[in-house]
């Protein structure tokens, strides 16, 4: 069966920070431009029927990088509406609301645990047509692809706090027989 092949865009100056960065639409860093250059190796052996981008520079730069041709661009790839809490540090979140975990509060002014499954979900809907055909890469970011991860897995959105993923990396979501399975995880460029 196809398989759905996650890359999770290079560094960019927020994210080495550890700031949480939706909307806020950055640049690569030269370090986060090598990790996407680097990713060409690994996703050179495939051919996709589709790949699909978030909006954000910083996924569509990598995936030109990494040597993809984007066919769609999705705003339901795109990262976790952060709200309020866009630009900060989870430690300087918690200094303020102290029991604040993303994964089951989600941000004020921003996205819901709720709300991003209500779009992932959809997405979700949209690939599976499209698997039929062949492998889709998906180009987007950290929390919205492990929430993506999560959802593939029929498990709720906060199934992805246990889903590290780095910078410049490759998942691959897939099928165990019919079961939906995770094929593989956080791989780093080789």
């Amino acid at each position: 069966m196809a398989e759905i092949v996650v890359v999770r865009h290079g560094q960019t100056e927020w994210s080495a920070g550890g700031r949480h960065t939706s909307t806020t639409d950055l640049d690569l860093t030269p370090e986060g431009e090598e990790g996407a250059k680097s990713l060409a190796r690994a996703l050179a052996p495939r051919s996709f029927v589709a790949v699909i981008a978030s909006p954000r520079k910083r996924a569509l730069r990598t995936a030109e990088l990494a040597g993809l041709l984007v066919t769609d661009v999705d705003n339901d790839v795109a990262e976790w509406n952060y709200g309020a809490y866009e630009g900060l540090t989870t430690p300087e979140i918690r200094a303020a609301d102290p029991g604040w975990d993303l994964w089951t509060d989600g941000c004020p002014d921003g996205e819901t645990p709720e709300q991003v499954t209500v779009r992932l979900d959809r997405f979700i809907a949209k690939l599976r047509p499209m698997l039929a055909l062949g492998d889709v890469a998906v180009v987007s970011h950290g929390h919205a692809s492990r929430a993506l991860a999560a959802r593939w897995l029929e498990q709720p959105v906060a199934f992805g706090a246990h889903l590290t993923l780095g910078t410049a990396t490759v998942s691959v979501l897939g099928h165990e027989h019919e079961t939906p399975s995770l094929r593989l995880w956080n791989a780093p460029p080789v």
